[in-house]
């Protein structure tokens, strides 16, 4: 590592001196994951604003045995993207470009720092057409296009539309090599080799930083209905959207949360209970369609077995209101200190089993600790948080993703491994499959500079 005024010089002949971050006080948010969990020191922030000035950092750290961790919005929940090894931090906050909308291919070509919502609002306001950009969950505002595709994020709406790998159509990139790989003409069939947008998509920075990325984009429906049902026990909440899968085409959104996580979000922000009573398990639903599908969705709801207590909102300030009891469970909890944030996916027979489940054991590995589940029911994506539990504890990260893994699942979900989880990365991948993961990333990475601490467990020492 060279010392830090030549650090300092180098990386500003590269991006300029006004975006070399070296001081404490403005290397601290990026230092810091979203949680508070996660705490590294980096030497430096640097922020080009260029696929270039990407290409010339990348050549740097080849050149200096330098490590780096690139980074978009900061929102990921797995260590993934804070310098927790003194890693050079990267951020691609200034590449936030946004071009114009392909209204006839129904795609847009975004930079890897534009922002989930800005990319949205600009689907919205194409010529008229009325597009949206399909990946959207509560950190809009902040996660970043190249950020979640680093990771595959998911989401709220991946029941109907499918996660981040599905919506990206081509990729800008600078690899480990320091080559930049330029793939934006947005073809759907293109059938002309390696499909460099899925490989990148899911790789968490380790093989190549996304500069640039062209998206799909869908149908923004004028006819949106919210419900809120309250369900008798969460084995009806599931079994009732296998049912609504089927039923529904018109089907955006299945987010499963508890009692005990709603009494949590009223608490904390003063918000009524929305029933009378607090029901053991709630599912907010949305539908949308060219026609109003509330009939559809009513008719649905009915036929549901374990239905409690039902509430329904077709304007936007009172679907809004039903979306907090939702969407505000992830600030809920972290009042209560830094949590444990395990994100993962069961297979859809075994998603009673887990809610019943989980909470035992997570409790038999740390009885002073309380277990906050909710999620993505639509494809069986669990989010466990579990607080009052240091943050260096991973007797309750153990519990859970065993018992993940013996129900058929995924660890990661949709954040990746990170750091947090590459340790058990072997009870979803085999040993030829992290072999292979190896040989792809020396092929792409052959110093090794990239993101080294995540996803890959280290090798055994020799």
């Amino acid at each position: 590592m060279p010392d830090l005024p030549a650090l300092r010089r180098d990386l500003s002949d590269i991006v300029g001196p006004d975006h070399v971050l070296t001081g404490p006080d403005e290397r601290a948010r990026y230092e810091t994951d979203w949680t508070g969990r996660f705490r590294g020191s980096a030497p430096a922030v640097v922020r080009p604003g260029h696929v270039d000035e990407v290409a010339a950092v990348v050549g740097w750290c080849r050149e200096n045995g330098v490590a780096l961790v690139p980074q978009g919005g900061n929102t990921g929940l797995v260590g993934g993207s804070v310098p927790l090894a003194g890693e050079l931090v990267l951020s691609l906050v200034r590449m936030s470009s946004i071009g114009p909308v392909d209204t006839a291919a129904g795609q847009v070509t975004v930079g890897a720092g534009a922002v989930l919502s800005a990319v949205d609002a600009t689907a919205a306001g194409s010529s008229g057409v009325g597009l949206r950009y399909a990946v959207d969950f509560a950190a809009r505002d902040t996660a970043t296009a190249g950020g979640t595709i680093a990771t595959n994020a998911g989401g709220m709406n991946v029941v109907r539309y499918g996660a981040t790998r599905e919506q990206v159509i081509g990729v800008e990139a600078v690899l480990g090599s320091g080559e930049v790989i330029s793939h934006l003409q947005g073809l759907v069939k293109d059938n002309t080799g390696y499909h460099f947008p899925s490989l990148l998509c899911g790789s968490e920075g380790t093989l190549g930083i996304v500069t640039a990325a062209r998206l799909r984009l869908v149908a923004r429906y004028r006819e949106r209905v919210t419900a809120l049902v309250g369900f008798r026990d969460p084995a009806a909440a599931v079994a009732a959207v296998g049912m609504w899968r089927a039923q529904l085409d018109s089907l955006e959104a299945a987010e499963l949360f508890l009692c005990d996580g709603l009494a949590l979000v009223c608490d904390a922000f003063d918000l009524p209970l929305p029933f009378a009573t607090n029901w053991p398990a709630y599912l907010l639903v949305e539908a949308a369609g060219h026609r109003d599908p509330t009939d559809d969705l009513a008719a649905a709801v009915a036929s549901a077995d374990g239905v409690a207590d039902v509430a329904v909102a077709t304007d936007e300030a009172r679907r809004a209101a039903l979306w907090r009891y939702r969407e505000d469970h992830t600030l809920a909890i972290n009042t209560l200190g830094p949590p444990h944030k395990l994100d993962v996916t069961l297979p859809a027979a075994a998603l009673a089993e887990f809610l019943a489940g989980a909470p035992a054991r997570i409790g038999g590995a740390a009885p002073a600790s309380r277990t906050w589940l909710f999620g993505h029911l639509g494809d069986g994506n669990i989010h466990v948080n579990v607080t009052g539990v240091p943050p260096d504890d991973e007797r309750v990260d153990d519990a859970v993703l065993r018992y993940v893994a013996e129900l058929g699942g995924s660890i990661s979900a949709e954040h990746g491994i990170g750091t947090a989880k590459r340790r058990w990365l072997h009870l979803n991948r085999s040993a030829a499959e992290v072999a292979a993961m190896r040989a792809v990333k020396r092929a792409l990475d052959p110093d090794g500079v990239l993101n080294p601490n995540v996803l890959l467990p280290p090798l055994p020492a020799v």
